[in-house]
């Protein structure tokens, strides 16, 4: 093998315990949320993202980079997330193409309960994590990141 096979052979596998931590994380948090809250992880990530926003307004094109889907799976989950009385959209005043979304009173109260939730589930998650040999240096590696 040569050098450069070698080099892909690193970032591949590296891909793939990523990929593979990330499956395990997921999995724990989307239980844990539908069963208490019948929220999905996306749902979830796209309530906590709008909540700290600390009074400042999301276009829907950064909160599909925030949630990580494209622009349509973005659309059809605010309208989800907006009919359950979560959230709720109105235009930008100074560009009336832009779209913002904010948390409603009942977003909030629901992200409220369900935080510590996830917050446990995903700690529990990772440490559960750390007893698998090929994934405990990412764990390691996710723990050592700065705070922000």
């Amino acid at each position: 093998m040569a050098i450069s096979d070698d080099a892909v052979e690193v970032r591949a596998q590296g891909w793939r315990t990523l990929a593979a931590l990330h499956g395990r994380l997921e999995d724990a948090l989307e239980k844990a949320l539908q069963a208490g809250f019948d929220l999905s992880v996306v749902e979830y990530t796209v309530l906590d993202t709008l909540d700290r926003q600390d009074g400042w307004h999301m276009r829907m094109q950064q909160l599909s980079r925030a949630a990580a889907l494209s622009h349509s799976a973005t659309t059809r989950l605010v309208t989800r997330l907006e009919n359950r009385g979560l959230l709720s959209r109105y235009l930008c005043p100074d560009d009336r193409r832009g779209i913002y979304s904010t948390l409603t009173e009942g977003g909030k109260e629901l992200l409220e309960r369900a935080r510590p939730v996830h917050d446990s589930t995903l700690k529990e998650a990772l440490d559960a994590a750390c007893g698998v040999p090929e994934l405990a240096p990412l764990v390691d590696a996710l723990h050592s990141l700065p705070r922000l």
